[in-house]
Protein backbone atom coordinates (compact mmCIF):
# COMPACT_ATOMS: atom_id res chain seq x y z
CA UNK A 1 0.00 0.00 0.00
CA UNK A 2 1.41 3.64 -0.88
CA UNK A 3 2.18 6.63 1.28
CA UNK A 4 -1.15 7.89 -0.11
CA UNK A 5 -3.50 5.28 -0.03
CA UNK A 6 -2.26 4.32 3.77
CA UNK A 7 -2.72 8.52 4.73
CA UNK A 8 -6.38 8.05 2.86
CA UNK A 9 -7.19 4.85 5.55
CA UNK A 10 -5.58 6.81 8.45
CA UNK A 11 -8.23 10.01 7.48
CA UNK A 12 -11.15 7.26 7.15
CA UNK A 13 -10.86 5.91 10.36
CA UNK A 14 -10.12 9.31 12.38
CA UNK A 15 -13.61 10.11 10.50
CA UNK A 16 -15.27 7.29 12.52
CA UNK A 17 -13.75 8.47 15.71
CA UNK A 18 -15.32 11.63 15.01
CA UNK A 19 -19.02 9.30 13.67
CA UNK A 20 -18.56 8.12 17.06
CA UNK A 21 -18.59 11.16 18.95
CA UNK A 22 -21.01 13.31 17.29
CA UNK A 23 -23.28 10.39 17.54
CA UNK A 24 -22.84 9.51 20.75
CA UNK A 25 -22.98 13.05 22.84
CA UNK A 26 -26.30 14.28 21.35
CA UNK A 27 -27.41 10.96 21.38
CA UNK A 28 -27.45 9.78 24.98
CA UNK A 29 -28.05 13.83 26.04
CA UNK A 30 -31.66 13.44 24.68
CA UNK A 31 -32.21 9.76 25.88
CA UNK A 32 -31.15 10.62 29.28
CA UNK A 33 -33.30 14.38 29.01
CA UNK A 34 -36.19 12.57 27.88
CA UNK A 35 -36.27 10.04 31.59
CA UNK A 36 -35.60 13.52 33.33
CA UNK A 37 -31.87 13.11 33.85
CA UNK A 38 -30.89 17.07 35.50
CA UNK A 39 -29.06 19.19 33.29
CA UNK A 40 -26.10 18.76 35.41
CA UNK A 41 -26.22 14.89 35.86
CA UNK A 42 -26.66 14.84 32.03
CA UNK A 43 -23.73 16.82 31.57
CA UNK A 44 -21.57 14.52 33.95
CA UNK A 45 -22.64 11.37 32.21
CA UNK A 46 -21.59 13.16 29.13
CA UNK A 47 -17.87 13.06 30.71
CA UNK A 48 -17.53 9.18 30.56
CA UNK A 49 -15.50 9.24 27.40
CA UNK A 50 -13.40 11.72 27.93
CA UNK A 51 -12.47 10.21 31.52
CA UNK A 52 -11.88 7.11 29.69
CA UNK A 53 -9.23 9.35 26.60
CA UNK A 54 -7.65 10.81 30.23
CA UNK A 55 -7.76 6.94 32.04
CA UNK A 56 -5.63 5.76 28.83
CA UNK A 57 -3.50 8.30 27.83
CA UNK A 58 -0.48 7.69 30.55
CA UNK A 59 -0.31 3.85 29.00
CA UNK A 60 -0.50 4.67 25.06
CA UNK A 61 3.45 5.67 24.20
CA UNK A 62 5.08 2.32 25.59
CA UNK A 63 3.32 0.18 23.48
CA UNK A 64 3.33 2.18 20.22
CA UNK A 65 6.81 2.18 20.43
CA UNK A 66 7.04 -1.51 21.48
CA UNK A 67 4.02 -2.78 18.64
CA UNK A 68 4.00 -0.06 16.29
CA UNK A 69 0.95 2.07 15.32
CA UNK A 70 -1.34 -1.11 13.46
CA UNK A 71 -1.71 -3.09 16.31
CA UNK A 72 -2.94 -0.30 18.64
CA UNK A 73 -4.73 1.15 15.82
CA UNK A 74 -6.50 -2.18 15.44
CA UNK A 75 -7.50 -2.73 19.29
CA UNK A 76 -8.58 0.76 19.52
CA UNK A 77 -11.04 0.13 16.47
CA UNK A 78 -12.06 -2.74 17.51
CA UNK A 79 -12.90 -1.32 21.67
CA UNK A 80 -14.59 1.88 19.88
CA UNK A 81 -17.35 -0.77 17.40
CA UNK A 82 -18.11 -3.25 20.25
CA UNK A 83 -18.41 -0.89 23.20
CA UNK A 84 -20.99 1.06 20.84
CA UNK A 85 -23.11 -2.17 19.67
CA UNK A 86 -23.10 -3.07 23.99
CA UNK A 87 -25.12 -0.22 24.37
CA UNK A 88 -27.90 -2.32 23.12
CA UNK A 89 -27.94 -4.68 25.51
CA UNK A 90 -29.27 -3.11 28.65
CA UNK A 91 -30.72 0.29 29.48
CA UNK A 92 -28.97 1.66 32.28
CA UNK A 93 -27.39 5.49 33.17
CA UNK A 94 -24.51 3.46 34.91
CA UNK A 95 -23.85 0.86 32.13
CA UNK A 96 -23.87 3.48 29.41
CA UNK A 97 -21.47 5.48 32.05
CA UNK A 98 -19.23 2.27 31.51
CA UNK A 99 -19.50 1.97 27.94
CA UNK A 100 -19.21 5.80 27.28
CA UNK A 101 -15.62 5.55 29.02
CA UNK A 102 -14.66 2.24 26.88
CA UNK A 103 -15.37 4.23 23.99
CA UNK A 104 -13.24 6.98 25.00
CA UNK A 105 -10.31 4.57 25.65
CA UNK A 106 -10.89 3.03 22.04
CA UNK A 107 -11.22 6.54 20.65
CA UNK A 108 -7.85 7.58 22.46
CA UNK A 109 -6.08 4.45 21.14
CA UNK A 110 -7.29 4.97 16.99
CA UNK A 111 -7.00 8.49 17.75
CA UNK A 112 -3.37 8.26 18.93
CA UNK A 113 -2.09 6.00 16.53
CA UNK A 114 -3.58 7.90 13.62
CA UNK A 115 -2.20 11.16 14.72
CA UNK A 116 1.29 10.24 15.80
CA UNK A 117 1.31 8.15 12.21
CA UNK A 118 0.14 11.21 10.38
CA UNK A 119 2.69 13.91 12.27
CA UNK A 120 5.80 12.00 12.40
CA UNK A 121 5.90 11.47 8.38
CA UNK A 122 4.50 14.68 6.96
CA UNK A 123 7.11 16.87 5.85
CA UNK A 124 7.24 20.32 7.62
CA UNK A 125 6.25 22.28 4.47
CA UNK A 126 2.67 20.75 3.78
CA UNK A 127 2.04 19.85 7.60
CA UNK A 128 -0.87 22.67 8.19
CA UNK A 129 -2.31 21.23 5.05
CA UNK A 130 -2.20 17.57 6.45
CA UNK A 131 -3.18 17.96 9.45
CA UNK A 132 -6.31 19.75 7.92
CA UNK A 133 -7.38 16.44 5.94
CA UNK A 134 -7.06 14.83 9.49
CA UNK A 135 -8.98 17.26 11.04
CA UNK A 136 -11.63 17.68 8.14
CA UNK A 137 -12.38 14.32 8.33
CA UNK A 138 -12.69 13.93 12.04
CA UNK A 139 -14.90 17.20 11.62
CA UNK A 140 -16.88 15.36 8.82
CA UNK A 141 -17.11 12.52 10.81
CA UNK A 142 -18.78 14.88 14.05
CA UNK A 143 -21.24 16.31 11.42
CA UNK A 144 -22.59 13.09 10.20
CA UNK A 145 -22.74 11.79 13.81
CA UNK A 146 -26.12 13.94 14.99
CA UNK A 147 -27.50 12.94 12.12
CA UNK A 148 -28.29 9.11 13.56
CA UNK A 149 -30.10 11.07 16.66
CA UNK A 150 -33.93 10.79 15.06
CA UNK A 151 -33.59 7.04 14.64
CA UNK A 152 -34.24 6.59 18.15
CA UNK A 153 -37.97 7.25 17.03
CA UNK A 154 -38.25 4.12 14.89
CA UNK A 155 -36.01 2.09 17.27
CA UNK A 156 -34.03 2.83 20.25
CA UNK A 157 -30.93 0.34 19.54
CA UNK A 158 -31.24 1.50 15.38
CA UNK A 159 -28.61 4.33 15.84
CA UNK A 160 -25.97 1.97 17.87
CA UNK A 161 -26.65 -0.82 15.57
CA UNK A 162 -25.77 1.50 12.40
CA UNK A 163 -22.70 2.67 13.65
CA UNK A 164 -20.87 -0.27 15.04
CA UNK A 165 -21.56 -1.40 11.82
CA UNK A 166 -19.96 1.70 9.61
CA UNK A 167 -17.41 1.53 11.99
CA UNK A 168 -16.31 -2.57 11.42
CA UNK A 169 -16.47 -1.14 7.41
CA UNK A 170 -13.79 1.03 7.76
CA UNK A 171 -11.54 -0.33 10.76
CA UNK A 172 -11.90 -3.42 8.50
CA UNK A 173 -9.48 -1.22 6.09
CA UNK A 174 -6.34 -1.12 8.48
CA UNK A 175 -5.55 -4.96 7.73
CA UNK A 176 -3.98 -3.80 4.14
CA UNK A 177 -1.94 -1.10 5.68
CA UNK A 178 1.99 -2.32 6.52
CA UNK A 179 3.04 -1.95 10.00
CA UNK A 180 5.49 0.76 11.66
CA UNK A 181 7.00 2.30 13.74
CA UNK A 182 7.75 5.64 15.42
CA UNK A 183 10.85 7.25 15.44
CA UNK A 184 13.38 7.49 18.14
CA UNK A 185 15.96 10.10 18.44
CA UNK A 186 18.98 8.90 20.40
CA UNK A 187 20.25 12.56 22.00
CA UNK A 188 16.45 13.38 22.77
CA UNK A 189 16.45 9.54 24.45
CA UNK A 190 19.34 10.36 26.51
CA UNK A 191 17.59 12.50 28.65
CA UNK A 192 14.01 11.23 28.04
CA UNK A 193 14.27 8.05 29.58
CA UNK A 194 11.05 7.74 30.85
CA UNK A 195 7.18 8.99 29.55
CA UNK A 196 7.19 11.34 32.65
CA UNK A 197 9.82 13.46 31.61
CA UNK A 198 8.66 12.77 27.96
CA UNK A 199 5.93 14.63 28.92
CA UNK A 200 7.43 17.17 30.77
CA UNK A 201 8.98 18.45 28.22
CA UNK A 202 6.80 18.47 25.62
CA UNK A 203 4.10 20.33 27.87
CA UNK A 204 7.28 22.69 28.71
CA UNK A 205 7.83 23.75 24.93
CA UNK A 206 4.08 23.51 23.57
CA UNK A 207 1.71 24.48 26.26
CA UNK A 208 0.51 27.26 24.25
CA UNK A 209 -0.37 25.28 21.46
CA UNK A 210 -2.38 22.70 23.45
CA UNK A 211 -4.64 25.37 24.57
CA UNK A 212 -6.36 24.73 21.34
CA UNK A 213 -7.11 21.43 21.47
CA UNK A 214 -8.37 21.60 25.41
CA UNK A 215 -10.68 24.71 23.39
CA UNK A 216 -12.37 22.67 21.23
CA UNK A 217 -12.99 19.74 23.35
CA UNK A 218 -14.77 22.26 25.72
CA UNK A 219 -16.67 24.00 22.62
CA UNK A 220 -17.44 20.39 21.12
CA UNK A 221 -18.96 18.71 24.30
CA UNK A 222 -20.72 21.86 25.15
CA UNK A 223 -22.47 22.15 21.96
CA UNK A 224 -23.39 18.51 20.97
CA UNK A 225 -24.50 17.37 24.76
CA UNK A 226 -25.21 20.99 26.51
CA UNK A 227 -26.59 22.36 24.08
CA UNK A 228 -29.29 19.84 22.80
CA UNK A 229 -30.63 20.43 26.76
CA UNK A 230 -30.92 23.89 26.33
CA UNK A 231 -32.73 24.11 23.44
CA UNK A 232 -35.41 21.35 23.95
CA UNK A 233 -35.97 23.72 27.35
CA UNK A 234 -36.38 26.66 24.99
CA UNK A 235 -39.35 24.45 22.86
CA UNK A 236 -37.36 23.05 19.87
CA UNK A 237 -37.82 19.56 18.93
CA UNK A 238 -35.50 17.18 18.96
CA UNK A 239 -35.26 16.86 14.84
CA UNK A 240 -34.51 20.36 14.03
CA UNK A 241 -31.74 20.15 17.36
CA UNK A 242 -29.95 17.19 15.45
CA UNK A 243 -30.33 19.47 12.59
CA UNK A 244 -28.55 22.75 13.52
CA UNK A 245 -25.40 20.97 15.81
CA UNK A 246 -24.10 19.47 12.64
CA UNK A 247 -23.76 23.20 10.99
CA UNK A 248 -20.81 23.68 13.19
CA UNK A 249 -18.81 20.78 11.96
CA UNK A 250 -20.02 21.55 8.62
CA UNK A 251 -18.65 24.77 8.88
CA UNK A 252 -15.09 23.46 9.47
CA UNK A 253 -15.35 21.52 6.82
CA UNK A 254 -15.56 24.27 4.68
CA UNK A 255 -12.32 26.66 6.38
CA UNK A 256 -10.25 23.49 7.53
CA UNK A 257 -7.74 23.59 4.83
CA UNK A 258 -7.49 27.07 3.63
CA UNK A 259 -6.88 27.92 7.61
CA UNK A 260 -4.01 25.07 7.91
CA UNK A 261 -2.89 26.51 4.39
CA UNK A 262 -2.69 30.19 5.84
CA UNK A 263 -1.28 28.91 9.11
CA UNK A 264 1.79 27.26 6.98
CA UNK A 265 1.77 30.89 5.54
CA UNK A 266 1.91 33.37 8.14
CA UNK A 267 2.19 31.36 11.33
CA UNK A 268 -0.06 29.04 13.76
CA UNK A 269 -0.14 31.65 16.56
CA UNK A 270 -1.84 34.59 14.40
CA UNK A 271 -4.22 32.10 12.66
CA UNK A 272 -5.50 30.91 15.75
CA UNK A 273 -6.10 34.28 17.29
CA UNK A 274 -7.88 35.48 14.37
CA UNK A 275 -10.10 32.48 14.42
CA UNK A 276 -10.96 32.78 18.49
CA UNK A 277 -12.34 36.77 18.32
CA UNK A 278 -14.38 35.22 15.03
CA UNK A 279 -15.99 32.41 17.06
CA UNK A 280 -16.20 34.31 20.44
CA UNK A 281 -18.15 37.39 17.97
CA UNK A 282 -20.64 34.62 16.13
CA UNK A 283 -21.23 32.54 19.77
CA UNK A 284 -22.45 36.03 21.02
CA UNK A 285 -24.49 36.92 18.02
CA UNK A 286 -25.78 33.77 18.83
CA UNK A 287 -27.49 34.67 21.62
CA UNK A 288 -30.33 37.07 19.20
CA UNK A 289 -31.19 34.06 17.60
CA UNK A 290 -31.86 31.57 20.20
CA UNK A 291 -35.57 30.83 18.52
CA UNK A 292 -34.55 30.94 15.34
CA UNK A 293 -33.71 27.94 13.59
CA UNK A 294 -32.32 29.34 10.67
CA UNK A 295 -30.08 32.44 12.93
CA UNK A 296 -28.83 29.60 14.99
CA UNK A 297 -27.91 27.30 11.91
CA UNK A 298 -25.73 30.27 10.38
CA UNK A 299 -24.05 31.18 13.54
CA UNK A 300 -23.20 27.93 14.27
CA UNK A 301 -21.87 27.57 10.45
CA UNK A 302 -19.73 30.91 11.44
CA UNK A 303 -18.58 29.58 14.47
CA UNK A 304 -17.63 26.03 12.78
CA UNK A 305 -15.54 27.98 10.07
CA UNK A 306 -13.77 29.69 12.13
CA UNK A 307 -12.86 27.96 15.97
CA UNK A 308 -14.01 24.23 14.00
CA UNK A 309 -10.50 24.02 12.99
CA UNK A 310 -8.62 24.82 16.89
CA UNK A 311 -8.15 20.98 16.88
CA UNK A 312 -6.03 20.74 13.78
CA UNK A 313 -4.27 24.03 14.29
CA UNK A 314 -3.11 22.83 17.65
CA UNK A 315 -1.84 19.95 16.11
CA UNK A 316 -0.04 21.40 13.72
CA UNK A 317 1.47 23.98 16.16
CA UNK A 318 2.42 21.30 18.70
CA UNK A 319 4.07 19.74 15.90
CA UNK A 320 6.26 22.94 15.19
CA UNK A 321 7.76 23.41 18.35
CA UNK A 322 8.62 19.48 18.79
CA UNK A 323 11.39 17.63 17.63
CA UNK A 324 10.29 14.68 16.04
CA UNK A 325 11.51 11.99 19.02
CA UNK A 326 8.77 14.02 21.47
CA UNK A 327 5.84 13.95 18.97
CA UNK A 328 4.84 10.57 20.51
CA UNK A 329 4.57 12.33 24.18
CA UNK A 330 2.95 15.89 22.35
CA UNK A 331 -0.04 13.77 20.82
CA UNK A 332 -1.00 12.25 23.87
CA UNK A 333 -0.73 15.47 25.37
CA UNK A 334 -3.26 16.93 22.67
CA UNK A 335 -5.74 13.92 23.76
CA UNK A 336 -5.63 14.93 27.44
CA UNK A 337 -5.87 18.59 27.09
CA UNK A 338 -8.77 17.53 24.78
CA UNK A 339 -10.14 15.61 27.34
CA UNK A 340 -9.66 17.66 30.03
CA UNK A 341 -11.65 20.54 27.63
CA UNK A 342 -14.35 18.01 26.96
CA UNK A 343 -14.82 17.22 30.50
CA UNK A 344 -15.03 20.86 31.90
CA UNK A 345 -17.40 21.99 28.86
CA UNK A 346 -20.07 19.52 29.59
CA UNK A 347 -19.66 20.03 33.57
CA UNK A 348 -19.62 24.02 33.32
CA UNK A 349 -22.54 24.00 30.79
CA UNK A 350 -25.02 21.79 32.49
CA UNK A 351 -24.50 24.19 35.86
CA UNK A 352 -24.45 26.82 34.02
CA UNK A 353 -28.04 26.40 32.92
CA UNK A 354 -29.21 24.82 36.05
CA UNK A 355 -27.91 27.83 37.58
CA UNK A 356 -28.84 30.78 35.30
CA UNK A 357 -31.58 29.03 33.54
CA UNK A 358 -32.96 32.82 32.34
CA UNK A 359 -29.74 33.70 30.96
CA UNK A 360 -28.09 32.67 27.46
CA UNK A 361 -26.13 29.71 27.40
CA UNK A 362 -24.16 30.74 24.80
CA UNK A 363 -22.67 33.47 27.07
CA UNK A 364 -20.79 30.96 28.97
CA UNK A 365 -19.14 29.85 25.37
CA UNK A 366 -18.32 33.37 24.66
CA UNK A 367 -16.49 34.26 27.89
CA UNK A 368 -14.33 30.52 27.42
CA UNK A 369 -13.33 32.00 24.61
CA UNK A 370 -12.39 35.10 25.30
CA UNK A 371 -10.20 33.96 28.09
CA UNK A 372 -8.23 31.54 26.26
CA UNK A 373 -7.52 34.46 23.65
CA UNK A 374 -6.21 36.62 26.59
CA UNK A 375 -4.10 34.06 27.40
CA UNK A 376 -2.60 33.28 23.61
CA UNK A 377 -2.28 37.33 23.30
CA UNK A 378 -0.11 37.63 26.36
CA UNK A 379 2.32 34.67 25.71
CA UNK A 380 2.47 36.49 21.92
CA UNK A 381 3.66 39.64 23.73
CA UNK A 382 5.89 38.45 26.58
CA UNK A 383 7.87 36.28 24.19
CA UNK A 384 7.96 39.40 21.59
CA UNK A 385 9.00 41.59 24.60
CA UNK A 386 11.92 38.40 25.30
CA UNK A 387 13.26 38.34 22.08
CA UNK A 388 13.19 42.01 21.44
Amino acid sequence: MSTRQRFAVLVALVGISGFSQGMLLPLISVLLESEGVSSTINGLHATALYIGILIISPFLEPPLRRYGYKPMILVGGALVFSSIFLFTIWESIWFWFVLRLLVGVGDNILHFGTQTWITTTTPEFKRGRSIAIYGLSFGFGFTIGPLMTPLVEINPALPFIASSLLCIIVWSLMYWVKNEWPETDPDVQLTTTKTTKRFQGAMKYAWIALLAPFTYGFLETTLHSNFPVYALRLGHDVTTISYIIPFFAAGSLISQIPLGMLSDRIGRPIVLKIVLVGGSISFFAATFFEQSVLGLILCFAVAGMLVGSLYSLGVSYMTDLLPNALLPAGNILCGVMFSFGSIAGPLLGGSYIDLFPELSFFYIIVAFIGLIFILMLTHSLLRREATS
